[in-house]
C-alpha cells in the first residue's frame, strides 16, 4: 500500500468512501479536496470491461477536449523536407529525422508527444525501447503517424490527448481533462468528451458491463466515486 502525508489523509477523511456522486459534483470535490501549492492536474479513470491483452478487445485513440488541457504540451516531430517544414511552422517544440533519431537514441526525452510522417518511421521504430516505456512511440491508431504533421501538432497542442486501456491495470484508462484552476463547466464539458468517446470505440468483443467504474482525482489528491448515471 503506498503512503499518503498528512494532508491527503486530512482530504480523504473530509470525503466520505463509500458515497458515489454526480459527475459535476464529485467534479466539484476533486477542485476542493486539494492541498498542493502548484495548479494540479485533474485525471479521470475509467475501469472498462475488457481485456485488453486480447486484439479484439483494445481501447486506444486520442480524443479532443473543447476546453483544452491547462497544460503547454511540448510536441517532436520525425519529419523531412516540406513536412519538417509544416511541423515547425504549426508550432513544433523539436523538429527532425535521423539527427533527431539519434538525439533521442542518445536520451533526449524533452518533450510529451511524438509525431512521425510514415516514411520515417523505419527509423523512429528503433526507438520502442527508449520510447515505448513512456508511451512516446508514434501510432497510426493515434494519429501520431501522418503525412498532415501540421494538423497533428495543431490539435495535440490545443487539447487532443491519447488513450489506452492499459494492459497492466487490465483495463483502466487514465486521462488528464483539466486543472484544478479550471471551471466546473470546462471540467464537464471535457469529462463529457471522454466518456462519449469511450463509448464510441466500445469493441464488439466486449461482453457484460462495459464501464465498470468512474473515478476522479486532483494529483495529490483522493479518488472520488462518479455515479455517470446521476
Amino acid at each position: 500500500m503506498p503512503k499518503h502525508g498528512k494532508k491527503y489523509i486530512d482530504a480523504a477523511r473530509r470525503l466520505d468512501q463509500n458515497q458515489s456522486h454526480g459527475p459535476a459534483e464529485a467534479l466539484d470535490l476533486a477542485r476542493t479536496l486539494t492541498h498542493a501549492k502548484f495548479d494540479e492536474t485533474v485525471e479521470l479513470a475509467v475501469r472498462l470491461g475488457v481485456d485488453p491483452r486480447r486484439a479484439d478487445q483494445v481501447v486506444r485513440g486520442t480524443v479532443a477536449l473543447p476546453a483544452g488541457t491547462g497544460k503547454q504540451v511540448r510536441v517532436a516531430v520525425f519529419a523531412a523536407g516540406e513536412a519538417a517544414e509544416a511541423a515547425r511552422a504549426a508550432g513544433a517544440d523539436v523538429v527532425g529525422s535521423d539527427d533527431l533519431v539519434a538525439r533521442v537514441d542518445g536520451g533526449f526525452m524533452d518533450f510529451d508527444v511524438a509525431i512521425a510522417t510514415p516514411d520515417l518511421m523505419g527509423q523512429v521504430g528503433r526507438l520502442g525501447r527508449k520510447l515505448g516505456p513512456r508511451g512516446l512511440m508514434p501510432n497510426p491508431k493515434t494519429g501520431t503517424v501522418t503525412t498532415d504533421v501540421a494538423r497533428a501538432v495543431t490539435e495535440f497542442k490545443g487539447g487532443r490527448v491519447e488513450y489506452r486501456a492499459d494492459t497492466r491495470s487490465r483495463g483502466v484508462v487514465q486521462v488528464p481533462i483539466g486543472k484544478v484552476s479550471f471551471t466546473r463547466e470546462q471540467l464537464l464539458v471535457n469529462f463529457r468528451a471522454v466518456i462519449d468517446e469511450l463509448n464510441r470505440v466500445k469493441p464488439s468483443a466486449a461482453k457484460g458491463k462495459y464501464i465498470k467504474s468512474v473515478a476522479v482525482s486532483s494529483t495529490m489528491g483522493p479518488g472520488i466515486d462518479v455515479d455517470t448515471n446521476r
